[in-house]
This record gives structure tokens, C-alpha cells and sequence, in this order.
């Protein structure tokens, strides 16, 4: 099993966005709203979005992104082919962490992107 987080695992170009916002499979919790479509590759791929509306400094974003890559890069085996969109529309902490982490696998069970539900 690999837990690289390398680019054939990220959702980098606009098209690649807006295809998965087109389709509005949408769920929110929290702080967080999921965009999920599902694509014709082998492994799901990840997409984030934090506005600087959500947090003013570039650390407080970076570190939001950071938290939510992680999680995907040590789960991205149990997901099926799915592209995600994760929008992050409150800002949270490190306190806040085990909240966030909670309402994401919540969120993703809802969506039914986990394999294991398919």
C-alpha cells in the first residue's frame, strides 16, 4: 500500500474543478462542504478549496490544507474512483482537529465514495 500524495492524486486544473462542481453532488458539516463526481480512473483524486474569505493569513490556509491532505494521503486506499472537492467554509484550528476529521469521514460515508459501500 503507498501513501504518497503525488500529482496523479490531485485535481489541479480548472477543468478538472469545474467538471466535479458541474455535476452538484454536494454535502456540507461543520465547517466543511464535500463535491464529489465520480471519474474513469483507478484512484480518487483531491481538490481544496479555502478562500482567503475563510482565513485572512496564508499560514492559517496552508495549515487547513495540510490537516485535509493528510487525511486523504492515509485513507485514499478506501475511497473508490471519486474526484473530491473539499471547501473548507469556516476556518478551524488545531483544536479543532478531531471535529474536523470527524465530519469529513461523515461526510464521505454520506457521499458513498467509501469502496466498501459500492
Amino acid at each position: 500500500m503507498e501513501f504518497h500524495f503525488g500529482k496523479k492524486y490531485r485535481l489541479l486544473k480548472t477543468d478538472e474543478f469545474s467538471s466535479v462542481f458541474a455535476l452538484r453532488c454536494q454535502k456540507s458539516r461543520g465547517c466543511l462542504q464535500v463535491f464529489q463526481a465520480y471519474n474513469t480512473l483507478d484512484f480518487p483524486r483531491l481538490g481544496l478549496v479555502v478562500a482567503k474569505k475563510v482565513a485572512k493569513r496564508a499560514n492559517r490556509r496552508n495549515y487547513m490544507k495540510r490537516v485535509l491532505r493528510e487525511w486523504f494521503r492515509q485513507h485514499k486506499h478506501e475511497l473508490a474512483a471519486v474526484d473530491i472537492i473539499i471547501r473548507v467554509r469556516q476556518p478551524f484550528r488545531h483544536s479543532d482537529y478531531a471535529v474536523v476529521i470527524n465530519n469529513l469521514q461523515q461526510l464521505l460515508s454520506a457521499a458513498g465514495v467509501h469502496k466498501t459501500t459500492q
